[in-house]
C-alpha cells in the first residue's frame, strides 16, 4: 500500500472518530433526580398495582377454597361426623365439667352425657319417622288439597286451563313421590346404607374422646397455633364460647316457636299439630332457611285441611313466632352470642351453604361471630397496650 492509501485511511479514522464524539454529544444525558422522575412516569399508578396485588390475593384464597371443599367432599364420610361431633362435644362440655366437680371421672361423665344424646336423638327420630308413618295419607291429602286451591287461584289470575292443570299435576305427584318416601323409605334405605353406622361410629367416638380429653386436645391446639399462646387461647375460647352461645340461644328459640306454632295450630283445628310443631323445632336449628321450610309446611297443611282463612291465620301465627315473638326472646336467649346484622348472617348462610352444604348452613352464623368477637378483644388488647406504652413513656425516669 503507497503513501497516498496510508493518508486516506489516517483521515478516515479522524472523520469516524469526529463522528463518533458528534453522536455521543447528540445523546441524551439525564441526572440521577431526572431517571427517578422518569421511571415513576412510565410505572403503574399505585391503585393498579395494589388491586394486582389484590387480584392475585384472590386468586390464591379461591384456589385454596376449591382444594378445601374438593378435600372436604372427598372425605365427607370421616371429616362430617368429626366435625358433628366437634360442635356437640364443645356445646356439651360443660356437663361433663359439672359432674367432673361432684368427683366423677372425666371418663364416667362423657360416657353418661354420650348416652343420654343418643337416647335423645332415637327418641326424636323415632317421633319424627312413626310421625310422619302414621300421617303420611293426611300429609299426603292436604298437600293435595293446597294444590287444587293453588289451581284454582291461578285460573282466577289469568293463568289458562292447561297450564294450571300441569302445574298442579307436576305439584300433586311430586309432593306424594316425597311423603311416600319418608313415610316407607327411609327406614329400609337407612338399613342398606353401610355409610351411616360408618358415620355414626365416628360421630360417637368423636363426641367420646372430646369430651373425655377436651381440656387436654384445647391446649396442645393452644401450642401448636402458630401464634402466641395468649391469642390462641383468645382464639379458642372465642370459637367455643360463640358455639356455646349461639346453639343455647337457638334451642331455646326453637323451643319456643314450635311451641307456638303448634298451639297455633291446635286452636285453627289444623291437623298434625304435633308434627308441625316438630317440623319447626328441628328446622329452627338452620337460620332463616329452616324457618322458611317450616313455615311453608305448616300452611301447606292449613290450605289443605281448613282452607284459605285457616291459611292465612296461620302464616299469621307462624310470621310472628319467627318475627316480633322471636325478638323478644332471642336477646334474652342469645345475649351476645350473635351480635351481627340479619342480613349479614343471611347472606353467609346462603353463601356457607352453597359451598359447604347443611354443615355450612349451621355453623356460618357462630364461626362468624366467633370472629368478629375475636376481632374485638385481639383489638382492644392492642389498644390497652398502646395505652400502657404512652403512660409508661410520659412518667419522667427518676434517678435513684
Amino acid at each position: 500500500m503507497n503513501w497516498r492509501a496510508w493518508l486516506k485511511l489516517g483521515r478516515g479514522d479522524d472523520v469516524a472518530a469526529a463522528n463518533t464524539h458528534a453522536e455521543e454529544a447528540r445523546r441524551l444525558r439525564l441526572e440521577h433526580d431526572e431517571l427517578a422522575e422518569l421511571d415513576t412516569v412510565f410505572a403503574p399508578p399505585p391503585w393498579l398495582q395494589d388491586m394486582g396485588r389484590t387480584s392475585w390475593a384472590l386468586v390464591g384464597f379461591m384456589l385454596v377454597v376449591v382444594a378445601l371443599v374438593w378435600l372436604l367432599g372427598t372425605t365427607y364420610t370421616i371429616v362430617g361426623p368429626v366435625v358433628v361431633g366437634t360442635v356437640v362435644a364443645t356445646v356439651t362440655m360443660p356437663l361433663v365439667t359439672g359432674m367432673r366437680r361432684h368427683r366423677v371421672p372425666r371418663p364416667a361423665g362423657a360416657a353418661i352425657v354420650l348416652l343420654g344424646m343418643l337416647a335423645l336423638a332415637v327418641g326424636v327420630l323415632v317421633l319424627v319417622l312413626a310421625g310422619i308413618k302414621d300421617q303420611s295419607g293426611a300429609l299426603s291429602d292436604a298437600a293435595s288439597h293446597a294444590a287444587s286451591k293453588a289451581e284454582s287461584w291461578l285460573q282466577s289470575a289469568g293463568v289458562n286451563k292447561p297450564s294450571a292443570d300441569s302445574a298442579n299435576a307436576d305439584v300433586t305427584k311430586a309432593t306424594q313421590g316425597a311423603f311416600k318416601t319418608l313415610a316407607h323409605g327411609v327406614i329400609s334405605g337407612i338399613r342398606g346404607l353401610t355409610s351411616i353406622a360408618i358415620s355414626a361410629s365416628f360421630l360417637f367416638l368423636s363426641i367420646f374422646f372430646l369430651l373425655k380429653d377436651g381440656p387436654a386436645m384445647r391446649a396442645v391446639v393452644d401450642r401448636h397455633l402458630g401464634v402466641p399462646v395468649p391469642v390462641a387461647q383468645t382464639v379458642t375460647g372465642g370459637v367455643i364460647r360463640a358455639l356455646r352461645g349461639y346453639f343455647k340461644g337457638v334451642t331455646i328459640v326453637a323451643l319456643f316457636n314450635g311451641v307456638v306454632v303448634t298451639l297455633g295450630a291446635l286452636v285453627l283445628g289444623v291437623p298434625l299439630a304435633g308434627t308441625i310443631g316438630l317440623v319447626t323445632f328441628i328446622l329452627a336449628y338452620i337460620p332463616y332457611i329452616g324457618a322458611f321450610v317450616a313455615g311453608a309446611f305448616a300452611v301447606v297443611i292449613a290450605l289443605g285441611s281448613q282452607g284459605t282463612t285457616t291459611a292465612l291465620l296461620m302464616l299469621v301465627i307462624v310470621i310472628l313466632a319467627n318475627g316480633m315473638l322471636q325478638q323478644l326472646v332471642q336477646p334474652f336467649a342469645m345475649g351476645a352470642a350473635l351480635d351481627l346484622n340479619p342480613l349479614v348472617v343471611l347472606i353467609v348462610t346462603i353463601g356457607a351453604g352453597c359451598i359447604f352444604g347443611t354443615l355450612g348452613l349451621i355453623l356460618a352464623a357462630p364461626l362468624l361471630s366467633a370472629a368478629v368477637h375475636i376481632t374485638k378483644e385481639l383489638d382492644h388488647a392492642r389498644t390497652v397496650e398502646a395505652l400502657s406504652g404512652a403512660s409508661r413513656a410520659a412518667v419522667p425516669a427518676t434517678d435513684p
